[in-house]
């Protein structure tokens, strides 16, 4: 669903959360674009999208690199079956219908 010029629609999910947090992040999906969130993402962000391995999800949607402190989602939003979130340090994750996952860094 979008109300916002064809983008989806993203949810905060910290209360200090804005949609300027964000930066260009919520303007390189477009809900008429028929491709997927991973697809767009390549598509229109400069270094494209190049995931990291190695993160786990949580139930919670948080995500852990071994090592280092769980990170909680702060915002959310979704693109048909997909569900897109962004962490803290501009990592983003699109999650599939299936459970499969790929994050990436986009600052």
């Amino acid at each position: 669903m979008s109300n916002w010029h064809g983008h989806p629609d993203w949810q905060m999910m910290d209360s200090r959360m804005t949609m300027e947090h964000l930066g260009l992040i919520p303007f390189f999906l477009m809900v008429d674009d028929p491709r997927s969130a991973r697809e767009q993402f390549d598509a229109r962000y400069v270094s494209g999208w190049n995931p990291t391995t190695g993160f786990k999800l949580s139930r919670d949607h948080s995500i852990r690199y071994p090592g280092d402190p769980p990170l909680r989602p702060l915002a959310m939003c979704k693109l048909r079956d997909e569900t897109i979130f962004f962490y803290r340090h501009a990592w983003v994750l699109v999650l599939q219908k299936d459970g499969t996952y790929e994050a990436c860094r986009m600052d």
